[in-house]
């Protein structure tokens, strides 16, 4: 009994022993404050566009034949205005899109107004309007193609695609 008693304090001490080091050295994350595990430009960098993209969120999505901001775009637009805030080094480009309903000519007009309602947004948050440029795509880029609601309401969106060095 006195054995395994023993052998059963030796371990835990070990165990314990194992699980640090003493708090000196190493790759203590809370003593030398750099990132444990973050790459720049990798989706993990809070000021890379894949994290803008992956984490911010770079879309919003729109009603049908509207081009009012919802209260779920305005959410994403705020969490984008204040990225771009934070990370004045670059402009953006505000792909306006919408569904394959209707003509070319009426969805490349719809596919503006949504672009430039989240442009109007976004300056509104304090964005200088000199780093944000509009383009529409109308219907000519759809991310899915079927005759189906689902496929429809996953066109008609907004994507803000981040670059450096366009404002002018």
């Amino acid at each position: 009994m006195k054995f395994l008693a023993r052998a059963m304090m030796l371990t835990s001490v070990l165990a314990v022993a194992a699980c640090t080091n003493g708090g000196f050295g190493g790759d203590d994350v809370y003593l030398s404050g750099d990132p444990a595990g973050v790459e720049d430009g990798s989706a993990n960098d809070p000021r890379s566009p894949l994290y803008f993209q992956q984490t911010v969120g770079d879309r919003v999505f729109f009603a049908v034949d509207q081009s009012t901001v919802s209260a779920e775009a305005a959410a994403v637009l705020d969490l984008q205005a204040d990225w771009l805030l934070q990370n004045m080094d670059y402009t953006a480009v505000i792909e306006g899109h919408a569904d394959e309903q209707g003509t070319r000519e009426y969805n490349l007009a719809l596919g503006a107004r949504r672009a430039n309602a989240v442009q109007e947004y976004l300056v509104q948050r304090g964005i200088a309007s000199n780093r944000l440029k509009v383009v529409s795509f109308g219907k000519e880029r759809p991310i899915e193609i079927c005759s189906e609601e689902a496929c429809y309401s996953k066109n008609r969106r907004s994507v803000t695609v981040l670059s450096t060095g366009l404002s002018s």
